[in-house]
């Protein structure tokens, strides 16, 4: 069974550089680089492009706002030519605080953004001239100056409100799921797949340790960020479930910051969402997510203690059957 890992913005360089050479030497299906506002994607899967032979690369994700869709065009072609065609496109709206405070730009029109996004890049990837007119671009007489690897990259699309969830099942090549409760996500998938078969991924946050106390406190500050920082991920739990929850968990940032506020998510939470725990009890869960129809899980990997030892143990629960 397929099975990828993504590693993060809680790692070093060196450190994404260290897993991804273990992961070359496993069958691992694709290793995937998210962009916060740390490391460069792009850069980064070039250099592990170097360190692996056949496992895929994924961004996850690059968002649609800090680049122009002809410049993404650009980077995906370049590390699709030197990955030798293992690159999988992940693209996404990031945030408004992101977009707003950070890069400076207004955060509008997401769902038409990503469309007319991935019509430029797929036409650009063709090698065709760009002549387009859109509600949000207006381009002209654009063409890469290389040959692209492939004339088409696989495009996954990160997707949470619904909108955007049938507009990835309509034009993208898989999807990218995070932070969505597991019987949620069943019924998600099971109404999509049956309009249109596409890849189904979904990053995981995940925290194995032989104590299992240990690695459930991580995957609850993990957790408790994303909750804190992520209004769309508040709204969205707080309509599936966890509406007490989330604002518990929210008034409590908003007093003390994140000192203690990942002790109000609740064990439910936790299991609908995340994997943690030791070694027996991270792989059945894993086969919960499986069973939601996902068909690429994508292990979040939260370290914890040692990175290199978290990391071992990472890979032996999973990779080392």
């Amino acid at each position: 069974m397929r099975i990828a890992f993504s590693l993060g913005s809680l790692l070093s360089i060196n450190q994404v550089m260290k897993c991804s050479e273990i992961l070359s030497k496993t069958n691992v299906d694709t290793i995937w680089i998210p962009e916060t506002w740390g490391m460069e994607n792009f850069s980064m899967l070039s250099a592990i492009s170097n360190k692996t032979t056949t496992q895929k690369i994924g961004s996850s994700i690059i968002n649609i706002y800090s680049r122009s869709p002809t410049l993404i065009a650009m980077g995906a072609s370049t590390v699709d030519t030197l990955s030798d065609g293992r690159l999988i496109l992940g693209l996404g709206t990031s945030s408004l605080p992101i977009v707003e405070t950070f890069h400076g730009y207004k955060f509008e029109n997401p769902v038409q953004r990503m469309k007319e996004y991935v019509e430029i890049i797929r036409l650009t990837l063709s090698g065709k001239q760009v002549n387009y007119v859109g509600k949000i671009f207006d381009l002209k007489n654009f063409t890469l100056l290389i040959k692209p690897k492939r004339e088409s990259i696989p495009i996954y699309l990160a997707a949470i409100n619904q909108k955007m969830v049938d507009l990835t099942w309509r034009i993208a090549d898989g999807v990218i799921f995070y932070l969505r409760p597991l019987n949620e996500m069943t019924e998600t998938i099971t109404k999509m797949q049956s309009k249109k078969k596409i890849d189904v991924t979904c990053q995981i946050i995940t925290s194995i340790a032989e104590n299992s106390d240990i690695a459930i406190d991580r995957a609850k500050k993990t957790l408790a960020f994303y909750v804190s920082v992520g209004k769309i991920y508040r709204e969205f739990l707080a309509k599936n479930g966890f509406k007490n929850e989330i604002f518990n968990i929210f008034d409590e940032f908003k007093k003390t910051g994140f000192k203690s506020n990942h002790e109000l998510v609740t064990d439910s939470m936790l299991q609908s969402l995340c994997i943690s725990g030791n070694p027996n009890e991270c792989k059945k869960q894993l086969q919960n997510f499986r069973e939601t129809g996902i068909d690429l899980p994508i292990i979040q990997f939260n370290p914890v203690g040692d990175t290199s030892e978290s990391f071992e143990l990472l890979k032996k629960t999973f990779l080392d059957e």
